[in-house]
């Protein structure tokens, strides 16, 4: 048997004439950016997220630079983010001249870790981004008392978690404004690069949306130095067809997880730890290993695509070798990035791909 590590054509299959015709509407209108599939799409994402706004821009990346660049973050400021998560994160600070300062993840749930972040506040520290990775919800609570105590901005990195809850609650309605991503891979994806920006701050918003159309608030009228970075029509179209059917993508996610969860019985195994204020939505199912080469040679040799998730940690990129940052800094972080593997996980997986799955993990010794 060969199972990829994903596939989107369960879904894809699925949602075949909806995909096919919110294109026709696109080709037909001939009309691609700022348009009415737009407004609908940022409507019902806003809606979805309990927000009270939503731009669309063009990537993920995109929406933490936009979101950090309209609530002023600048040269000399520095922003906190977790060292274990993709490097887009600390690049959004980069781009506005900010400096990022990584705070060490929780080793059992890969997220921030709430009881580390005060040490790394210093005189310049202007917010905190937490990332909701893999799917899993932060601890928000502890997260925005530090923040309100400090006088911090919170932008939340949701580009994993579309649909994730915190105690009940969507993610990406806690801080001052959220980013999202619609990379093809997510829970909700678009069919190319997509992103938005969630806020209840409609001034924010509108500076969002003012940054990523070249800082003009109307045609020819440019208030900042933007950018451009718009949700283009026929992504907004097959968002908004797929936005309808995300509940039940991450309800099948949930149902893979559970029995992932329920049927690995391997001692050289560390599942992935849920806790009580979460509802996540499986963007990933990371599983730890110390001989994590050994377990994916061996699930890859039987046909089981796998991913690393991350292999080299932000502080060890040498992108950022600037920093002046070496292994051994961030030990939790270096940890995950060389015991995390992560095993297949998308909406339409069989019964008897999910079992051998299983079954190949719990041969290996």
């Amino acid at each position: 048997m060969r199972i990829p590590f994903v596939t989107f054509k369960p879904l894809e299959k699925e949602l075949d004439k909806e995909l096919r015709g919110a294109f026709e509407r696109v080709y037909t209108r001939s009309w691609y950016i700022e348009g009415e599939e737009d407004q609908v799409f940022e409507n019902a994402f806003a809606k979805y997220c309990d927000s009270n706004y939503c731009v669309g821009v063009g990537n993920g990346l995109d929406a933490l630079f936009l979101a950090l660049k309209a609530l002023g973050i600048k040269e000399e400021d520095e922003v906190i983010v977790p060292s274990n998560t993709y490097i887009a994160t600390a690049l959004a600070v980069t781009y506005v001249g900010a400096t990022p300062v990584f705070v060490e993840p929780d080793i059992r749930t890969f997220n921030i870790d709430p009881t580390k972040i005060e040490a790394a506040i210093t005189n310049k520290t202007k917010a905190i981004m937490p990332v909701h990775l893999y799917g899993q919800s932060c601890d928000m609570d502890p997260i925005m008392e530090i923040a309100k105590k400090h006088k911090l901005y919170v932008i939340e990195d949701c580009a994993q978690a579309h649909g994730a809850k915190y105690k009940g609650k969507v993610i990406g309605s806690f801080g001052d404004v959220a980013g999202f991503s619609f990379y093809p891979g997510k829970n909700l994806g678009a069919l190319g690069d997509a992103g938005a920006t969630v806020t209840n701050n409609k001034e924010l918003a509108e500076k969002v949306r003012a940054l990523g159309n070249y800082g003009s608030d109307y045609k020819y009228h440019h208030v900042y130095q933007g950018n451009n970075s718009r949700l283009d029509e026929l992504q907004a179209a097959f968002l908004s067809a797929k936005l309808s059917h995300l509940d039940k993508v991450n309800v099948e996610r949930r149902k893979i997880a559970q029995k992932y969860l329920e049927g690995i019985n391997n001692s050289e195994i560390i599942l992935p730890f849920v806790p009580d204020y979460a509802e996540p939505v499986w963007h990933i199912f990371g599983v730890r290993c110390q001989r994590r080469t050994e377990l994916e040679k061996h699930l890859n040799d039987a046909g089981i695509g796998t991913n690393k998730h991350y292999p080299i940690p932000m502080h060890l990129q040498e992108c950022y070798k600037d920093l002046g940052l070496k292994k051994g800094d961030y030990p939790i972080a270096e940890e995950i990035s060389e015991t995390e593997l992560s095993i297949p996980m998308y909406y339409g997986m069989t019964d008897d791909e999910i079992q051998y799955v299983i079954d190949k993990i719990n041969e290996f010794k």
